[in-house]
């Protein structure tokens, strides 16, 4: 099973004890916040959880692998996840 962004409003709304209205809310302008960061290409610290970087991939030669032709892919920004020491260690204990 997947966590999905109702089940964050659920959970802010259940703990706060307000509107599932202004739950939603709430989760939909913290995602807003990390995309504005990372759009602006700054890092997202989230401590006990982790960071959130923009990286930039450089252009590069790659191959299709249905026809097997060599294509140019551009290059890009793209967005990745390093746990935290604490995130990592819950995951392998549980």
């Amino acid at each position: 099973m997947s966590l999905t962004k109702l089940d964050l409003a659920n959970a802010v709304y259940r703990s706060l004890d307000s509107s599932r209205s202004d739950a939603a809310a709430m989760v939909d302008e913290v995602f807003e916040l990390i995309r504005n960061q990372l759009e602006s290409g700054e890092t997202v610290k989230l401590p006990g959880f982790g960071n959130f970087q923009v990286r930039r991939k450089s252009a590069r030669r790659g191959r299709n692998p249905k026809s097997g032709e060599e294509v140019e892919i551009s290059a890009r920004r793209v967005v990745t996840f390093k746990p935290s020491a604490i995130l990592r260690k819950r995951v392998n204990n549980a």
